[in-house]
């Protein structure tokens, strides 16, 4: 099977992107804290993958890229998509879990609501997981975090004092896409591999140019349509947007950097070639890159897509660029590089993905 295998960083100069809440015992009621990971080395601030799964799907559904995405239902304490991949790509590329009550009120509740008039029924539970996987964005270097103090003083009386907690650092995740899993859905009886039942298998013989593994009990979208949907994803996480504290620090959250490529295997090769320097400041590790380049290049399938926005570390990309060099350390893997702008290296992977020779890696 393949994967796309890629490390990303964002660059958060003053923000404070995924919170907390408020910290007991602050001087404030009202103080906002950060999410932190505290090491005997210092405090590392971090954005939940929860979080950028968030934004990534939000981004998706907000731009003009023909995303579909599931409608969410509610059922007391308990939501759930439509859990149809067959038609939403969310529901697709990121996974799902319905198991839908049956007991009576909550069967006739939803019989009675308008809102479930498109619904695809589901009379067992189907579960799917995510063929995109993304790390826990961690700082790549521990910070100091900065208490801001403010009060709201637009009012007669006393000004109401508030706090919030902000950083400046920069953020290293790791992502994966199970290419083999894209648009190809299960109906093995087995826990998180029936992603289809009855009512889903009888949709799916429906569809025009579905192809059926009978080997593997699934049920494959034609090519096209399987990378147009991986295209989306690409181009959402070259757009993404969202965070904590927008209004007051307004982060880019777009990836500054990305490294990636096309594998045989799930396990990260990238996830060494980054590092933090003396400074905190990000350095790519070229002999780090370069035995993972030698180590794996077997496992490589594709070039090694870097985009990197221009203005933006300006010193380790000149490094780079002069280890690509003839007499330079990664001289020989030069012609499997391909260097520009984050958004232009996520849409030259999909492209290469259309290409007739490269059919094998969405098999």
């Amino acid at each position: 099977m393949s994967f796309v295998t890629g490390l990303l960083l964002i660059d958060a100069p003053a923000s404070a992107l995924n919170n907390l809440g408020n910290i007991p015992g602050a001087r404030t009621d009202n103080t906002v804290g950060v999410k932190v990971i505290r090491t005997r080395e210092g405090t590392y601030p971090y954005v939940s993958a929860q979080a950028f799964r968030y934004w990534l799907r939000d981004t998706l559904e907000h731009t003009d890229l023909g995303w579909q995405a599931a409608p969410i239902y509610r059922e007391k304490k308990v939501a759930y998509t439509d859990a149809n991949p067959l038609r939403w790509w969310d529901d697709d590329l990121f996974g799902y879990m319905r198991a839908p009550s049956k007991k009576a009120d909550a069967v006739e509740a939803r019989a009675a609501d308008e809102s479930r008039a498109g619904e695809t029924p589901t009379t067992e539970t189907v579960t799917r997981v995510s063929p995109f996987r993304v790390s826990t964005l961690v700082s790549i270097a521990p910070v100091n975090i900065v208490d801001d103090f403010g009060t709201m003083s637009r009012h007669e009386g006393d000004p109401v004092p508030h706090e919030h907690q902000f950083y400046r650092t920069t953020l290293k995740g790791l992502f994966s896409l199970d290419l083999h899993a894209v648009g190809t859905f299960s109906y093995r009886q087995k826990t998180g591999f029936l992603n289809l039942d009855e009512e889903r298998v009888n949709e799916a013989k429906k569809v025009a140019g579905i192809e059926h593994l009978a080997a593997e009990k699934s049920y494959r979208l034609p090519l096209a349509e399987r990378v147009r949907r991986v295209s989306a994803l690409f181009e959402g996480l070259a757009r993404l947007e969202g965070g904590a504290k927008q209004t007051l620090h307004y982060t880019d959250v777009a990836p500054a950097f990305v490294i990636m490529a096309v594998t045989k295997g799930g396990n990260h090769i990238f996830g060494h070639c980054i590092g933090a320097s003396g400074r905190g400041l990000p350095e790519l590790k070229i002999d780090a890159l370069k035995e993972a380049l030698t180590v794996f290049a077997d496992d490589i399938l594709s070039k090694v897509y870097i985009g990197w926005v221009e203005g933006y570390l300006d010193e380790e990309r000149e490094k780079f660029e002069t280890a690509l060099a003839t007499g330079g350390s990664l001289a020989d893997f030069a012609d499997r590089i391909k260097i520009s702008h984050p958004r232009q290296a996520f849409q030259d992977l999909a492209a290469d993905m259309t290409r007739p020779e490269n059919a094998i890696w969405l098999a």
